[in-house]
């Protein structure tokens, strides 16, 4: 499919709120058709997700160092998860130290996550995740690990209100690029 067929589709599934504020650009290369183009997101005629570039307005991590002593990072931790370590540990270790393991623990796992959704949305081609976000249900889209599914399914005008509300808890997993667009989405319902 052609890019401009391909962003008159995207653009037709925006939100009604969004329809002018959100737009999705290309770049190509007239002597080099072989190059793809950048591709990226704007949202009131400022560049907000290009991929891999680090001038964008959203944080992008280095290392995993970098997530654990991000402030902004919340990671709630239930009570089986703390009952999962006390059991590791066979109860030896006191209970606020417990609850450091556990989210360290938890932590750990989420940056791993975050990194490689990260690194596979630099290196993946718009064009193909897009083509796979029309074809795919909203909901599969929704819960997807990939940050650009996730990211055209929360401007999509079949996410109603009552969904985004209802996801403000899954959303602070997501990486900052998902939880942009969740605000903007938020923030027009």
């Amino acid at each position: 499919m052609s890019w401009s067929k391909l962003k008159q589709q995207l653009e037709s599934f925006l939100s009604p709120a969004l329809v002018g504020r959100v737009e999705y650009r290309a770049t190509g290369y007239r002597y080099l058709p072989d190059k793809a183009g950048l591709c990226y997101i704007s949202v009131d005629k400022k560049d907000v997700l290009r991929m891999n570039d680090k001038a964008s307005q959203i944080r992008w991590y280095q290392s995993e160092l970098e997530i654990k002593n991000d402030p902004d990072i919340q990671i709630p931790i239930s009570p089986e998860e703390m009952e999962a370590v006390r059991k590791d540990t066979k109860g030896t270790v006191p209970e606020d130290r417990l609850k450091v393991i556990a989210r360290n623990r938890k932590i750990t796992g989420y940056a791993k996550e975050l990194m490689s959704a990260q690194a596979s949305l630099s290196k993946s081609n718009f064009v193909a995740l897009a083509n796979q976000f029309l074809s795919t249900s909203i909901e599969e889209n929704i819960e997807s690990k990939d940050i650009l599914l996730n990211i055209l399914a929360l401007v999509d005008r079949r996410v109603g209100k009552k969904r985004i509300l209802n996801m403000s808890e899954k959303m602070k997993l997501k990486h900052p690029a998902v939880q942009y667009f969740y605000e903007l989405r938020r923030s027009t319902c």
